[in-house]
């Protein structure tokens, strides 16, 4: 994403403050997402799923993370494919800060992408930002997310029906900016009374969808590998990561129910199309 060099600084300095004063185990992934987290929360249960997806397109899938940035989610992936690799245009987001850029995360823009692969996994896409056509020419299978409330929006712009992709299954999960308003309500506005707080709970909605995308020619081998993998999550529960205590506590429990959504009322349930 683009950034300006003073600017990262500044949020940088703000995030060690922050870290400084040794908050609540994981608050700051939902709080600095950019630094230490993803722009989109996820569980175990979510990395299964894209790893199942991605073994149904090809037994050893050639993976790419398209915008990776400093490849949080992209790590987890590789814990089950060794050989995943991601993308990032701003080079600068490593070297501004003096960190370490894995060798498995390219730099170049999404626009030069020519080598075909099975799965491109799209965790972010900027606002005003539309690579989806040239992602739909080099990938098999596409899985992407966007947050309704404020990504893609309301007029939605993060399909690939319109590519000759056909949407296998989906999902509803809360965005960061869900987590981060439940986390602000509950610990860090002093001046909220609690029935205040216990009403605004009341009021949270999860705004993240992930959308599995793949060639027609592709679609029953996908569905079945989701259908198997959801009834082995249910029988599964221990399959999490330590920060998913922090979903957990603001709400966003797995299958969850929110009275505030119409649609996918129940959080992180796969709806197979």
């Amino acid at each position: 994403m683009p950034f300006k060099l003073e600017e990262l600084q500044k949020a940088h300095e703000a995030y060690r403050q922050f870290a400084e004063k040794n908050p609540p185990a994981h608050h700051a992934r939902y709080i600095f997402p950019f630094f230490t987290g993803s722009y989109f929360a996820y569980r175990k249960v979510d990395v299964l799923r894209v790893v199942a997806v991605a073994k149904a397109v090809n037994d050893n899938p050639d993976y790419l993370d398209v915008g990776c940035g400093y490849g949080d989610f992209l790590k987890r992936v590789r814990e089950y494919l060794p050989g995943a690799s991601g993308v990032e245009k701003e080079g600068g987001i490593f070297y501004a800060l003096g960190a370490t850029k894995p060798d498995y995360i390219g730099i170049a823009p999404v626009e030069s992408l020519s080598r075909p692969v099975d799965i491109a996994f799209v965790g972010w896409m900027e606002p005003g930002t539309d690579f989806r056509r040239q992602v739909a020419k080099t990938a098999r299978c596409i899985i992407t997310t966007f947050d309704a409330g404020g990504q893609c929006g309301i007029n939605g712009g993060c399909e690939y029906d319109e590519f000759g992709f056909e949407r296998i299954a989906w999902w509803r999960t809360p965005s960061w900016i869900d987590v981060n308003a439940e986390l602000m309500n509950r610990y860090y506005t002093p001046s909220l009374s609690e029935e205040k707080k216990r009403h605004l709970a009341s009021l949270r909605s999860a705004h993240n969808f992930w959308y599995v995308y793949a060639k027609p020619e592709l679609a029953d081998k996908i569905r079945e590998a989701l259908a198997y993998i959801a009834k082995k999550e249910d029988a599964k529960k221990e399959e999490r990561y330590d920060f998913e205590s922090v979903l957990d506590e603001c709400g966003f429990g797995y299958k969850e129910e929110l009275a505030t959504v119409t649609t996918a009322k129940r959080l992180w349930e796969v709806i197979l199309d």
